[in-house]
């Protein structure tokens, strides 16, 4: 079972950026295809990215597109998730997440099957 560690968020300002680091051990994160899935309080839990294979499109949700990147970096065994043009509204725990089916990505939280613990993301206005 692949384990997951987020690391990256902080407080920021509107605006600005921070990127979000999801380490793996024990397995190849390439055998996946990766999620960062965020929550708000008292919101749902919305996919926000998705990667997966080279030939596999990536995710991003309507709310995100244009503003963040996810990329991996295998050598590192990490995917990542950059994150710019910040807005209050993107203030959430968010989480990276792994599920074996690759052939797509996906924004639906239950389709993942391992979780990390969450990072925490706060903009300030």
């Amino acid at each position: 079972q692949v384990q997951l560690v987020e690391s990256g968020g902080g407080l920021v300002q509107a605006g600005g950026s921070l990127r979000l680091s999801c380490a793996a051990s024990r397995v190849p994160l390439e055998y996946f295809a990766i999620g960062w899935i965020r929550q708000a309080p008292g919101k749902e839990r919305e996919g926000v990215s998705c990667i997966s294979k080279p030939d596999v499109p990536t995710y991003y949700s309507d709310s995100v597109k244009g503003r963040f990147t996810i990329s991996r970096d295998t050598a590192k065994n990490t995917v990542y998730l950059q994150m710019d043009s910040l807005q209050p509204d993107d203030t959430a725990i968010y989480y990276c997440a792994a599920k074996r089916t690759v052939n797509y990505c996906s924004g639906y939280p239950n389709e993942y099957e391992s979780w990390g613990q969450g990072t925490q993301v706060t903009v300030s206005s």
